[in-house]
Parts: structure tokens; C-alpha cells; sequence
């Protein structure tokens, strides 16, 4: 096994439903030794939205999905650890949270596919690599407690 990052974001409705904590907490207690390296509060501009989401740009719902993204803040982290790409997917659960295990973040946290709660980076080759740049590209890595970062953050929000 390697040694990987992820991108994990904690979407716009799911934070101003005060989301947030749990979810952030729900990674912690399910990817028990994986550490947090980044982790902040912004709202993404329509143009990191469309870099981000690039790759989906000629789906029928692609406009639905950018509105999504930029309707307000979101908690976007990094996290590292042995095959950790694999293991945040299985975490959230399916994007659909009505199909989405008992016990991930979707099926706790999510309303409906268009409001799961959580992105994270895919498994394609290359994906997490690309979205970690979007989202921190001057980042100088380095753990963190996820729990109490955020606290921090939202006191300074």
C-alpha cells in the first residue's frame, strides 16, 4: 500500500445546516489513522468551481452541480494515509444518500443526491493530486487536529 492525500470537502448546504463538526468528526472516528494536513472555510468562486468539476463539464447537470458548489461556504481539507482515496469514498458512502450504507457521512448527513453532504476525490489516476492543487496550491503540508482546526476556523469565521 502507498502512502496517498485526498481532497474532502464538506459541501455548502451541508455546512449552513451546521453539518460541518459531525461530519469532520465522522472522518475522524472512520479513517482512524489518517491525518489531516490542510483544512479551510471558503466559498468557492464560479471559476474554481468549473476547474474543479471540469471533468463532469458536459453532463446535463454540470450548471446545477457549479450553483451547488458556490451557494455558499465550505470546509475543504486534505487527508493522508495508506490507500486513503479508496477508504474517504467508502466513508461517505454512495452519492445517493438513500442508497448509501448505514454508518457513512451520506447516509447521516446527506438529504438527496444533489445535497450528500460531502465531495471527495475520485479514485481516477491523478484526481486527488489535481483537486489538492485547485483547493491549496501554496500549501506547505503539515498534520493537524481536524476537530480543533475547525473549531479555530469557525471562530475566526
Amino acid at each position: 500500500m502507498t502512502i496517498e492525500k485526498t481532497f474532502l470537502a464538506v459541501k455548502p448546504e451541508a455546512f449552513s445546516r451546521g453539518d460541518a463538526q459531525g461530519i469532520v468528526e465522522m472522518l475522524s472516528k472512520l479513517l482512524p489513522d489518517a491525518k489531516c494536513l490542510a483544512m479551510k472555510i471558503y466559498q468557492p468562486t464560479e471559476a474554481l468551481a468549473k476547474e474543479h468539476y471540469a471533468a463532469l463539464s458536459d453532463k446535463p447537470f454540470f450548471p446545477e452541480l457549479i450553483k451547488s458548489f458556490t451557494a455558499g461556504k465550505i470546509v475543504g481539507m486534505v487527508w493522508e494515509a495508506e490507500n486513503v482515496v479508496a477508504r474517504a469514498r467508502d466513508a461517505m458512502g454512495a452519492t445517493d444518500p438513500s442508497k448509501a450504507a448505514d454508518d457513512t457521512i451520506r447516509k447521516v448527513y446527506g438529504k438527496h443526491i444533489g445535497d450528500n453532504a460531502i465531495h471527495g476525490s475520485d479514485t481516477e489516476e491523478g484526481s486527488a493530486a489535481r483537486e489538492i492543487q485547485i483547493h491549496f496550491p501554496e500549501a506547505n503540508f503539515a498534520q493537524i487536529d481536524p476537530i480543533a482546526t475547525l473549531e479555530a476556523l469557525f471562530t475566526k469565521a
